[in-house]
This record gives C-alpha cells, sequence and structure tokens, in this order.
C-alpha cells in the first residue's frame, strides 16, 4: 500500500481528559538559523495555517481557523514526511515568492496556480527542492478553486498562541505577526524529516470544479418546526450560486427565499429565522434571515439564526475551494456513513467534487427526545456527523433553562469523557462536539441520558455572579457610521434604517429615544454565554423582565460592525468581540472584552469559562457576570479604549453570586408589573410585523 493509503498519527484532539495546552510556546530551540524563508512578495492573502488548528475554545469565541482546504494542505505534509498538522502556507487568489536560505523541500497543492523555482516551472502536487537562495514563486490563482497551500519540510516554526500556530487575520493573533505575511518577513523552518514520496498520488489529489455536491446531515433546525418541508426540499433540490462577498468566515449563497414555517423568532427576534442564541458548528448552512451562508473556520461560534443542514467533516474541505460563481448542491447523507474526517483519499471523496451516494437520516435532524421533569423536555439535535446540540424547554427565554445547561456542562467537565472535544453553552442549549472515532453518537446520547438522572435539580443553582461596570458611548459615531455602510452598501430601505434605537423604540411601545436609553442604563444584564460574535464577546440579558427590549436582527447582516459596537437582538444583547459582520441593532460602544495583550498561561479545559485562577486570560468576562452601564462620551471613550489596548486595564467589579431560587422569586413579586410592560411590548412588536407585513416584508404563514 502507499505510505498516502495510511492515516498518520493527527495531532493529539483535546478532550476533557487531555488539556488543551493555552500557553504561548517560543519558538522551539531546536530550529536551524540557517533554516528558514524569507518574504519576498507576499501575495493577496497568505496566512500561516495548522491542523487541526486551536481546538477547545470555542465556548469562548475562538474559531479554529486552521486551512479552508484541510485535505490539500494535509496531503502535502504527508509527502514531505511532516506531521499533516504542521504549519504550512495558505494562499488566496494569489500567492507569495519566498527565497529559502538553506535548500529546502516543499510542496505545492490545491488550486491550479503557475508555480516557479529561480524561473522554471515545476508541477503542482510534487515535491521539489528549493537551492539555497533560491525562490519559490507562486502566481495568481488559474482555477477553478480559490485556495493553494505550500507545505515546507519540518513545517513553519512560529510561536504558537492557545495551542496553534493558526493565524485567525479578524482576532489579530497566531501566524507570526496576527496577520498576512507581509514583504521582508523571515519565518524560521523545523527540523526536516526524510520525504515519504515523490509526489502525491493521482487517486487521491482532489478533483476540482465549477459544480460542487457537498454532503450533509438534516439538522439541527429542519422541517417542520422551523421549515416548511417546501423549504427542506428546496434546500436539498436546488443548486446555489457562489456570492463574490464570501470569505474564511463563511461562504454566501444566492438561492431561494424560504417560506418558513413559523411567523417570527419570538422572544429571539421578529425574523422566523431568528432563535435563542446557540453555538454553530463549522460547515453548517446558517440563514442569516433570508441569506444562506457556509460557515467556515473563521465563523463565528455562536449565534441566533437556525441552520437547516450541516456539511459532514469529511466534506468540509469542498468550502475551501468554492469560488464565486461556482454552484453549489446539497446532498443529505446517512451521519453514520459519512467518511471519517481523519481518512483521507478515496474514502473523503477527494477525486470527486460530486457525492456518490444520498439519502438522509429522515428524522429532521432530532436524534432523540426525553423529558427532565413533568415541565421540561430535552431535544438532541444531530449538528453534523460529529455533534449533539442538547436543547431544554420550549423556544422562551427561561434562566431556569440556562441553568439546567450549566448543570449539565459542569457535568460533563467533571465527567472528562474521553472523545468529548469542545462544550459551548447557549441560553437553552449545549453543544457537544466529539471525535466519533472515540465516542460514537449513539454511545454519546446514553451519557447524556443517564446524566439526566444524576445532574441536581437545576432550582438549587447558585454560582459566583460579579457585577461588572463597563463605559457605554451611546448612539456612538461609529455606530452610526455602520448604519450608513448598510445602508449604501447592503440595504437602504430596512425598517431599522436610518437609525437603530428609533427603531427599538417603536418594536417596544416606547414613548421616547430617552426611554430607551433609561431602560437599557437602568438595567443589570445577566451573561449567559461568551463568545456571541467572536472573543469573550457576551450574549447577555436583562435580570429583570421590564428592562428587556426585543428587537429584529439585520436581514441581511451587516458585512461590517466597529469592534465592541453594542446592540440588541431579540431579547439579548451584544458586545461585538471584534470588527466584522452582524445583526444586532446598535446602542452604543464599549471598552475591550479581549486583552490582546494577555499571555495566557496554564491549560484549560473544553468548555470552562477560564484559566487557573492564577493565570492571566485574554476574555474580560465569565458566565453569570452581571453587567452594569455607566454612560461616557465618544472621545472619552476613545481614550478608555487606547489605555485598554496599551494594557492598562481598569474594570470595576464586585462579587456576588446568583441563585436561581431568589431570582423566581424576585419574577413572583412582581408579576404584575412583568406582565403589563410584556402586553405594551407585545402590542407594539405585532403593530411592527403587521407593518412589515403590509410593505411586504413578512408573508402569510
Amino acid at each position: 500500500m502507499s505510505p498516502l493509503g495510511t492515516t498518520a498519527p493527527p495531532r493529539p484532539v483535546p478532550h476533557a481528559a487531555a488539556p488543551v495546552a493555552g500557553d504561548r510556546t517560543e519558538v522551539a530551540t531546536r530550529t536551524d538559523p540557517a533554516r528558514a524563508l524569507t518574504v519576498v512578495r507576499p501575495g493577496m492573502l497568505t496566512t500561516i495555517q495548522d491542523w487541526p488548528a486551536r481546538t477547545g475554545y470555542w465556548h469562548i469565541g475562538v474559531p479554529p481557523s486552521g486551512p479552508m482546504d484541510d485535505l490539500s494542505f494535509r496531503l502535502g505534509n504527508r509527502v514531505l514526511g511532516n506531521d499533516e498538522g504542521a504549519a504550512g502556507l495558505e494562499c488566496t487568489l494569489g500567492g507569495p515568492a519566498l527565497r529559502f536560505a538553506a535548500a529546502t523541500w516543499v510542496c505545492v497543492t490545491g488550486a491550479p496556480a503557475d508555480v516557479t523555482v529561480d524561473g522554471v516551472p515545476v508541477d503542482h502536487w510534487r515535491t521539489v527542492e528549493v537551492p539555497a537562495g533560491g525562490v519559490l514563486d507562486v502566481g495568481a490563482i488559474r482555477g477553478p478553486g480559490m485556495r493553494t497551500y505550500i507545505l515546507v519540510a519540518g513545517g513553519i516554526d512560529v510561536p504558537e498562541f492557545l495551542g496553534s500556530r493558526a493565524t485567525f487575520t479578524l482576532g489579530r493573533f497566531g501566524g507570526s505577526t496576527g496577520g498576512a505575511l507581509t514583504a521582508g518577513e523571515e519565518l524560521p523552518l523545523g527540523a526536516p524529516r526524510p520525504r515519504v514520496a515523490a509526489a502525491v498520488p493521482m487517486d487521491v489529489q482532489p478533483v476540482f470544479g465549477r459544480r460542487w455536491e457537498l454532503a450533509v446531515t438534516e439538522g439541527p433546525h429542519g422541517a417542520p418546526e422551523f421549515f416548511t418541508r417546501k423549504d427542506f426540499d428546496t434546500i436539498l433540490g436546488t443548486p446555489y450560486e457562489v456570492h463574490f462577498n464570501s470569505d474564511r468566515t463563511g461562504v454566501r449563497l444566492v438561492g431561494p427565499k424560504p417560506e418558513w414555517a413559523r411567523a417570527d423568532g419570538g422572544e429571539a427576534g421578529l425574523h422566523p429565522s431568528n432563535i435563542h442564541d446557540n453555538a454553530y458548528s463549522v460547515g453548517a448552512l446558517d440563514f442569516t434571515g433570508d441569506t444562506p451562508i457556509l460557515l467556515g473556520p473563521d465563523g463565528p461560534s455562536l449565534g441566533g439564526f437556525v441552520c437547516p443542514v450541516t456539511v459532514v467533516a469529511a466534506d468540509r474541505w469542498k468550502l475551501g475551494q468554492l469560488a464565486a460563481g461556482d454552484e453549489v448542491r446539497f446532498v443529505a447523507v446517512r451521519a453514520d456513513r459519512a467518511a471519517s474526517p481523519r481518512t483521507l483519499g478515496i474514502g473523503r471523496r477527494a477525486s470527486l467534487p460530486v457525492v456518490l451516494s444520498s439519502g438522509g437520516d429522515g428524522d429532521d435532524g432530532v436524534l432523540r427526545r426525553g423529558d427532565v421533569d413533568d415541565e421540561t423536555a430535552v431535544t438532541y439535535r444531530r449538528q453534523g456527523d460529529d455533534g449533539v446540540l442538547v436543547e431544554y424547554g420550549t423556544l422562551t427565554l427561561d434562566l431556569g433553562l440556562r441553568a439546567r445547561v450549566h448543570a449539565l456542562h459542569q457535568h460533563l467537565l467533571g465527567a472528562a469523557t474521553a472523545g468529548v472535544v469542545e462544550l459551548t453553552p447557549g441560553i437553552r442549549s449545549l453543544q457537544i462536539r466529539v471525535d466519533p472515532a472515540v465516542l460514537p453518537i449513539p454511545r454519546l446520547l446514553d451519557l447524556l441520558a443517564e446524566a439526566e438522572t444524576v445532574i441536581p435539580d437545576s432550582a438549587s443553582l447558585v454560582v459566583p455572579s460579579r457585577t461588572v461596570h463597563l463605559p457605554l458611548s451611546w448612539d456612538d459615531p461609529s455606530t452610526r457610521e455602520a448604519i450608513i455602510r448598510y445602508m449604501h452598501g447592503v440595504r437602504a430601505d430596512a425598517p431599522w434604517c436610518p437609525w437603530n434605537i428609533e427603531f427599538i423604540r417603536r418594536m417596544n411601545g416606547l414613548g421616547s429615544v430617552q426611554d430607551v436609553y433609561d431602560t437599557v442604563f437602568d438595567a443589570e444584564y445577566l451573561v449567559l454565554g461568551l463568545g456571541d460574535v467572536y472573543l469573550g464577546a457576551p450574549v447577555a440579558t436583562p435580570t429583570d423582565p421590564r428592562h428587556r427590549l426585543v428587537t429584529t436582527k439585520y436581514n441581511p447582516a451587516r458585512t461590517w460592525t466597529p469592534e465592541n459596537a453594542v446592540g440588541i437582538g431579540g431579547a439579548y444583547l451584544c458586545i461585538y468581540g471584534m470588527e466584522g459582520p452582524g445583526g444586532y441593532q446598535f446602542v452604543g460602544r464599549t471598552t475591550q472584552v479581549w486583552n490582546h495583550s494577555a499571555r495566557p498561561g496554564g491549560t484549560v479545559r473544553p468548555g470552562a469559562d477560564r484559566f487557573p485562577a492564577e493565570a492571566d486570560t485574554p476574555w474580560l468576562l465569565r458566565y453569570f457576570d452581571r453587567i452594569r452601564w455607566y454612560p461616557v462620551e465618544p472621545d472619552e471613550l476613545l481614550d478608555l479604549r487606547a489605555d485598554f489596548a496599551a494594557g492598562n486595564v481598569d474594570i470595576r467589579t464586585e462579587p456576588g453570586e446568583f441563585a436561581l431560587a431568589d431570582y423566581r422569586a424576585f419574577l413572583a413579586d412582581n408579576a404584575d408589573s412583568i406582565a403589563a410592560f410584556r402586553h405594551t411590548q407585545s402590542l407594539a412588536f405585532s403593530a411592527e410585523r403587521e407593518s412589515w407585513k403590509q410593505a411586504g416584508e413578512l408573508t402569510e404563514d
């Protein structure tokens, strides 16, 4: 058998029994100073990536990153004798020119491009020795495909951050500088091993085309709960076109608009795509309003939109090669027949861009249902072939459900079950990602059923709950700029334009914008999740329902949001951890919630909300913290942000605790006034929905 027909030992996947390294490791002392490369020309977007990249931090909004087409990346590493995950270069649209200080073997894989060594053309998919002082030049990608990979014997030996060398450009960390390569950079290389083969065999080389089929599993949000049967048939029976506005965060698609099975998302938002925030899966087809987006390896970990299907792990490499104008079809397959992502070759369908067999599970993405008690049900939803979304109760905002999620989360952390890769809490859900080769999904479901019999009653929940005082620049100029950009580049006639705060006032039946201001500043926001749009960004809701403003989310979503903008979507508030897309309605801007100057030490288990107490952590907030706002002027906020960026972090916090029993007593004591507030809010919400229907924004059920 060819060496490429075997499975090389992968980089260890962290699970609850094997902590994820959280330190920043300096360049290994074994690196030979003579083994380095210099960037002569950086290319359009060339980044350092490794595989499986940054696992174990999904729960705080740190995406895995890594090569978007991991198949091409890993194949190149294999023939060079590297570990499959050794750091290499990902080139988007066009590649770099690199000068090597010492003779070095390289392999260029992925989408076709003109490749030369000292001006002499060389082939893709073959190992080539670049002489000392020689220049490897990778030109523009000719297509089909979108990304080319440069693998180097010994790998690129830059420091790790949160256990990986992968570059996350939006988060400004990983790689050599936290961004794309720049001219003049010098990158150290690791010690090489003997080559395995002269070339990647033809029968395992991916074939790229302009028409793709992606193997998907049903769920987590199928028909008839969220989509109609006709919607689901359309998703699986209609070709979608790849939109030009696509990147590593997600591949936007152009296709038919769903009819939807619901009139709206209730407390989660006015549009029927809105749900209470839960953890996403890489490869999920995420409907942000009516716009479908395939979430990529730099995508958000937590959000409030439905996902009807999920690309199986073995087919996710194809997302990295989808180019603008390509055609995509989704083919439902049985989850238990999806090829293992650890198996290369024909088992990954590498030689065909299409799926050879079809036939989904036919269960609408629901793996199992059960009851916690007489009042609370539990639903286990499929998230690809390597994940389960555990949901409690009905589609309502109930802090008792979040308490149940917390109890399950803590139980699984304590159990430290082998095969668990990530644990990510949502509002009323817990995402569990596994290595199916170690922990098959049916076995996981049995373990979860057993857990329900031993988890303590969530009514007795008492957890630490700090009060964190944060500045808020109300209606900040940066958020106004984002709205203007949205109107000019995405949608000018949206009901929330030109002023989100006025839209919030109208949707909640408040008398004036000052009432919106007073409601926000008088509220105490309880942090229910982290990583809502990246990097420790909280999703929070007022503890007092009388301060719980409800809005819908942008449809389509914004393409740009200023870092640390503060917005409301559904009944939730979010602080955006960094620049990027978004959909919450703006109320202002605050200071950073992620400290880029922090250098974390110690270790963290998947899903744990912080490192050991003595270690420095990049993220500011924790689950069940309570945020209180105080007003600042825009210029004052800029000064505070500059201080924070310089490492002068001065956030006032007060210790405390959150007890569910006490909170339920508060709700009972104030039931009448809470009901009156909700009634007024409901009337305004219905009126807004009716106006949307009259304007053609909504259709009859």
